[in-house]
């Protein structure tokens, strides 16, 4: 009968191999799908992993995906690299959004050319507020962050589709739940001319590099990383559990927000009852995939990107339906907890 060993000395090397083995598992069980889909697998990888990389437009479209990705992945490895397991960065990317909508409404036709700067700076506030609901919680009544954090997702949703159908939709727009167009001064500028891409790129680059910083020479990340790895040494050592705890889920509704200000104020330029196809839930991939790294979070939320693009060429050029996105995510992910699942263990027959 087989049973899981755990192993000695997990190998370091495989440790960082597995994101590369998970998606070329993706890659087989994805040409496996369509093969039971009637499609030829060829055609579908190409317009997974190579069509949306062959133009210009194409890589400014995976670019742009790739900063919400990016910034929540970011958030999302400092809480776990802390212990801290935080599943509500779809909530946070939302209320951030909600938050940034507001202030960008509030744009006259007098607003300064940089008033995006205040639209960022609010979606900024409100993640950051949105997770401090559930640090409070947390900290105050040893609320399990996992549940109240993802529950919070739900409330940003509805709270989203209340203002939409409500006070913040505009009287001039036929009846549709959407918000007025924000002006120009409340959106963040193109990077290229004639694409999507906005300076939104640039700042998720410097929030990389901060991160990084962050993590790898500040003491403060060094606290957190040693309160996530070992609880009893850092207690030892005096470092704060609450520290740990509030600066984590701060941190992290803070580039939720971020990426949730970006995301409206950028290629939507509304509020809408969606602003995001799940960019929070699968920023969750993108951290594990990445190691917890900010540079292997990278290389994963391009990968990630690379899947929404392809997702949604499918449905045009291959007639298949909206949720092969989430079937490959799922995939993706399998594969990853599978890798890491033999890295620490091996099987044993008794």
């Amino acid at each position: 009968m087989p049973r899981l060993e755990a192993r000695p000395a997990p190998s370091p090397l495989m440790g960082y191999l597995a994101p590369v083995l998970a998606l070329g598992l993706t890659v087989v069980f994805g040409t496996l799908l369509f093969l039971a889909l009637g499609k030829s697998p060829v055609a579908g990888l190409r317009v997974f992993f190579v069509t949306p990389l062959e133009t210009l437009r194409g890589w400014s479209e995976v670019g742009l995906k790739m900063v919400p990705l990016l910034l929540c992945a970011l958030g999302l490895a400092i809480c776990y690299r802390s212990n801290v397991w935080n599943i509500g960065a779809e909530g946070q990317f939302v209320v951030g959004g909600i938050a940034a909508g507001g202030v960008a409404l509030l744009a006259g036709a007098d607003a300064p050319r940089a008033y995006f700067v205040i639209v960022l700076a609010g979606g900024i506030v409100g993640g950051l507020a949105w997770a401090g609901v559930t640090a409070f919680l947390r900290d105050r009544f040893n609320a399990n962050e996992i549940l109240v954090s993802l529950m919070l997702t739900y409330v940003g949703g509805l709270l989203l589709i209340y203002l939409v159908n409500g006070p913040w939709k505009d009287p001039k727009g036929f009846n549709f739940p959407y918000s007025k167009t924000f002006d120009a001064a409340a959106m963040v500028p193109r990077l290229f001319p004639g694409t999507r891409l906005t300076w939104g790129i640039v700042l998720a680059v410097v929030v990389l590099a901060a991160v990084w910083l962050f993590l790898a020479r500040s003491k403060a990340g060094f606290r957190l990383a040693v309160a996530g790895h070992a609880p009893l040494a850092a207690r030892f050592a005096g470092f704060s559990a609450r520290e740990g705890i509030w600066l984590s889920l701060l941190l992290c509704g803070a580039l939720a927000g971020l990426a949730g200000a970006l995301e409206v104020a950028g290629p939507l330029g509304q509020l809408t009852p969606q602003i995001s196809p799940g960019y929070g839930f699968a920023a969750i991939i993108v951290a594990w995939l990445g190691r917890l790294h900010p540079g292997g979070c990278v290389f994963a939320a391009f990968v990630m990107a690379l899947i929404y693009i392809g997702g949604e060429l499918s449905q045009s050029r291959l007639g298949l339906p909206a949720a092969i996105t989430g079937v490959f995510q799922g995939m993706l992910l399998l594969a990853l907890l599978t890798a890491d699942t033999f890295i620490h263990y091996r099987v044993r027959w008794r």
